[in-house]
């Protein structure tokens, strides 16, 4: 059996949302604590998540994104589908396994998730996703493959991901580190069966951090659908940067969206849309405001001269990555 997928399927790209700050009370987006107004019981992040979800429906989003390890964003997500009724045949949803929660729904925690690529885990995430998601979920992703976990040399775990994926589930993968290409190129050679086992590749790029694009590239034109991630950089790429030695940078950008009548958020969106070889960005809004700014990047203009004054933006993979990794959860 074929998913088709067919949320995914329309041109030009679509903004989805993508449930990592709102299933949990910490993450590393600056500023996620006053998203949420530090208000962390189960009800009120319920309420929460599924206030911007509306927020996201209203503004033509179809296709949504969560994990195993977003506390309980599956749950959230699971509850206000079948609260809204919305039929199956009309929405997209994409989950991850691989990670196991494990921050015990506190903001600070020692470990807030526990990375595991091995065919346990996948079973029994597998089954708690559909318990939680059912049949609207049409996408299963290895969550942040890499060379090192070994999960794209496991001949068991791809035999059971072709299995999932006999049954109309797509199949693929999400990418992070400052070796995104090399892990991407690996997947794409990856057969169960001479059958290409992945439909999807789910990378971050974005206006400080491009390294994975020839490889993306490479992805959109063998047939993946390619679905970015973490286009405002978890919040670097927003006015609350405050860091002083950003500054500059800021500046930058600021220009540039004064010139195109839009906002920060909007245009770093916007960045990514205009690629031809992307299918779908992810907004990452954890309130309504944040959405509706963001869904605002379908009218921005992108265009040469801003790709150019923004090219000096770029950082190495190395410091991307670095610096993301000190962000403090919040």
């Amino acid at each position: 059996m074929v998913n088709s997928f067919t949320p995914l399927s329309a041109s030009p790209p679509q903004i989805g949302l993508g449930l990592a700050a709102l299933g949990r009370p910490g993450y590393i987006n600056l500023g996620h604590g006053d998203d949420l107004d530090h208000r962390y019981a189960h009800a009120a992040m319920e309420r929460q998540a599924h206030t911007v979800l509306d927020a996201a429906w209203a503004g033509g989003v179809r296709y949504f994104d969560a994990a195993r390890s977003y506390g309980r964003a599956e749950e959230f997500l699971g509850s206000w589908l079948h609260a809204r009724a919305i039929p199956p045949q009309n929405v997209a949803i994409g989950s991850k396994w691989g990670y196991t929660y494990t921050a015990n729904w506190q903001v600070t925690a020692e470990k807030h998730e526990v990375k595991e690529h091995s065919l346990p885990v996948l079973q029994r995430q597998w089954q708690e996703s559909r318990r939680y998601l059912g049949s609207y979920l049409r996408l299963y992703q290895i969550h942040s493959a890499t060379l090192e976990s070994g999960v794209l040399t496991n001949p068991a775990v791809l035999a059971e991901l072709a299995t999932i994926k006999q049954e109309g589930v797509a199949i693929g993968l999400s990418l992070s580190g400052p070796q995104q290409g090399a892990t991407l190129e690996k997947a794409l050679a990856v057969t169960v069966d001479g059958v290409r086992l992945f439909d999807t590749v789910q990378a971050t790029w974005n206006l400080l951090e491009r390294s994975a694009e020839p490889v993306l590239r490479q992805a959109h034109t063998m047939g993946l659908k390619v679905i970015i991630k973490e286009a405002l950089a978890n919040g670097r790429l927003t006015l609350r940067n405050r860091m002083p030695e950003f500054a500059p940078q800021l500046a930058l950008i600021r220009q540039a969206a004064t010139r195109l009548s839009a906002t920060i958020d909007a245009l770093a969106l916007a960045a990514v849309l205009a690629q031809p070889w992307v299918t779908l960005v992810l907004s990452g809004a954890a309130t309504v405001e944040q959405m509706a700014s963001n869904l605002t990047a379908q009218i921005v203009t992108w265009d040469e001269e801003a790709a150019t004054a923004l090219l000096p933006l770029v950082e190495t993979p190395e410091q991307y990555w670095r610096t993301r990794g000190s962000l403090a959860w919040n």
